[in-house]
């Protein structure tokens, strides 16, 4: 029974200690990989610039379709309202 627990223990030391090499090995490829990390910052602020700048973009024209198509339909209404306005004003 005692070789079975000591087994148990040499197994849960080489757990911590695997689990602690990996964090090690993590932290150090963190580490080492930084600058490129710094190098590709950025370009990745740019295209993200660039991305909010099409969006905007195509938001305004989307904007000045609708309101290209509405002004024209406003002032048919208009032409034609006003008459039976003042029509019905006057009965």
């Amino acid at each position: 029974m005692f070789e079975l627990l000591a087994l148990l223990a040499v197994f849960a030391i080489a757990g911590v200690v695997l689990f602690a090499a990996l964090a090690v090995i993590k932290f150090t490829f963190s580490i080492v990989l930084m600058p490129l990390k710094l190098l590709v910052l950025p370009i990745l602020a740019v295209l993200v610039l660039v991305k909010l700048a099409v969006v905007f973009a195509l938001g305004v024209a989307f904007v000045a379709v609708v309101v290209a198509l509405i002004v024209p339909l406003v002032v048919l209404a208009l032409v034609f309202g006003i008459p039976i306005a003042l029509i019905a004003a006057i009965a």
